[in-house]
């Protein structure tokens, strides 16, 4: 599959020692800073991007990216690839909360919860 270069991540995931392991992996984080308007009017949304800021800081760089039209896009992705996941997991699947506890068991049971999506997705594609 490769190695990811970027990483699309919410703003639970943000961090300086999250973005520090990214750019020790040489993947660049667009990870949220906190929450974000979703509908920016349009004329911030046409508006040329700002000049890269020039500096060594990989956050004031994410944090500048994020405001461009290329991050804006990049993270938009979001919508339509990890989101809709959770949401069938949480809807179509009834998975809400754990039911067991610790670490191992949590990771068990997720592992059985993402098994079960998996072949819900599969049987679905192999159908169509």
């Amino acid at each position: 599959m490769g190695q990811p270069n970027t990483l699309l991540a919410d703003n639970g995931y943000f961090s300086k020692d999250n973005i520090q392991a990214c750019v020790k992996q040489k993947i660049e984080p667009l990870i949220a800073l906190g929450r974000e308007a979703h509908h920016l009017p349009l004329e911030q949304r046409l508006a040329p991007d700002a000049p890269e800021p020039e500096t060594a800081d990989p956050l004031v760089k994410m944090a500048w990216k994020l405001k461009t039209q290329k991050g804006r896009a990049l993270y938009g992705k979001r919508k339509s690839t990890v989101e809709p996941v959770f949401g069938i997991i949480k809807q179509v699947l009834g998975f809400r909360q754990f039911s067991l506890r610790g670490l191992d068991a949590v990771a068990g049971e997720w592992k059985l919860v993402t098994l079960a999506f998996n072949l819900k997705r599969m049987q679905v594609l192999a159908a169509g």
